[in-house]
């Protein structure tokens, strides 16, 4: 008997047990559409966390001033400026096989005024290094040089948040806005960021020169004098091990501020690369582990079938016995029993594809949750799906095929 005609058989013996055929497959089509929208929600908060990293900027770590300990109390990191430029500037200088940059800046924040609008933002005071070390680039307009820099020009490049605000669709190129009293031409728009890892909005943001900052917004005496600043972003290079770095980094500042062994460190060291590492490892995890859950359901689906077919084997025992007689041979029947429980097994497959399809959507939509449907993913379900119905379907589909013919004629 050649496959086409086995598969015709066993096609017509699943449409004569319509019902039964379909609570049969329900195991496998809740495994296969579970198994789907697991992995699409895990891929989604994998791709979120990439996509975090990515608007920080690559293997970055920062270092912030102060936590220093008075009277048995810590203090809030940057409550005190410890960190100064030339902390950078040596960092930079001195570990350049760990540092592929590193960028001081000067925290501030307040109400900004462009002509009848205002909008409470922060504003940083930084160095040109700060753009390559986040990673920045512009929407229109140009970045400040070391000129303006130099001469604590009143120039500011603001976020997409910022320029929306004050200027709504238009172009706020070349126009002025007025910080602390202070008046600032915007000389760029910064690319467009999001959110960040703790869900802040990184385009709320003003960028100018640091002397700026510190000599005619901020206004610090102290600061201008020690150069100091609230924090220091450190892109580390490539394929470095970020906890070396950061060791190395940290010995560095030791050094340089003259800490003795065994006192406290006087700035804050934050590795943002491994936070988000971290980040992305659970979420992994958690999408393995609620996908393997989800297989529990596929496993359930596999034995359904196989109880199943064996239910079949023996209502089909004369048939059987018949189809022997006139010349079947014991492949012939194991081939036509495997046929059904495969087909069982996808069809029950590329149902539970689009009901999992349909409900990642749904779970994406409603619950605003991201998510990431996978082709390959798809195919692996399917093809899980199959090998259950390979692996349950063997053992009745083997029992029918062993019947002897004589015996199975005789079964009432």
């Amino acid at each position: 008997m050649n496959f086409t005609a086995t598969l015709a058989i066993a096609l017509k013996a699943l449409r004569v047990n319509k019902l039964r055929s379909a609570l049969t497959m329900l195991g496998i089509i809740i495994g296969v559409a579970a198994v789907i929208v697991m992995i699409a929600v895990g891929g989604g908060a994998r791709a979120q966390v990439e996509s975090q990293i990515k608007n920080l900027g690559a293997n970055l770590m920062m270092v912030f001033s102060a936590s220093p300990t008075f009277t048995g109390a810590r203090s809030a990191a940057g409550a005190t400026h410890t960190v100064s430029e030339d902390d950078a500037y040596a960092i930079a200088r001195e570990l350049p096989e760990y540092v592929a940059g590193a960028a001081p800046a000067l925290r501030g924040g307040g109400q900004v005024v462009a002509g009848n609008s205002n909008w409470s933002t922060s504003f940083y005071g930084v160095t040109p290094d700060y753009f390559d070390v986040r990673e920045w680039t512009l929407a229109e307009g140009r970045f400040f040089d070391q000129a303006e820099i130099n001469g604590a020009a009143k120039v500011a490049i603001i976020g997409r948040t910022v320029a929306t605000n004050l200027f709504g669709d238009a172009s706020p190129l070349d126009e002025a806005i007025r910080i602390r009293t202070v008046p600032l031409t915007v000389i760029g728009v910064l690319a467009s960021k999001g959110q960040s890892p703790g869900g802040s909005d990184l385009d709320d943001v003003i960028l100018m020169p640091i002397t700026t900052a510190r000599n005619r917004i901020l206004g610090a005496t102290a600061l201008a004098k020690s150069r100091s600043v609230g924090s220091i972003q450190i892109k580390i290079v490539d394929g470095t091990d970020s906890k070396v770095a950061e060791e190395k980094v940290r010995e560095l500042l030791r050094q340089r501020h003259r800490l003795q062994a065994g006192q406290d460190d006087d700035f804050t060291l934050r590795n943002m690369t491994e936070l988000l590492q971290t980040r992305e490892e659970s979420s992994r995890v958690m999408a393995l582990l609620l996908a393997s859950v989800a297989s529990v359901s596929l496993l359930v689906g596999g034995i359904g079938i196989m109880n199943i077919m064996l239910v079949s084997v023996t209502e089909r025992t004369r048939e059987i016995g018949l189809r022997r007689a006139v010349g079947a041979r014991a492949r012939d029947i194991l081939q036509q029993f495997l046929i059904e429980a495969i087909t069982l097994s996808l069809i029950g497959g590329l149902v539970g594809v689009l009901l999992g399809t349909g409900g990642a959507q749904l779970i994406g939509e409603l619950a605003g949750w991201p998510i990431e449907l996978s082709l390959s993913a798809t195919l692996l379900a399917v093809s899980f799906a199959a090998v259950i119905g390979i692996f349950f379907g063997y053992y009745p589909a083997r029992k029918a095929a062993r019947m002897s013919p004589i015996e199975a004629l005789r079964h009432e």
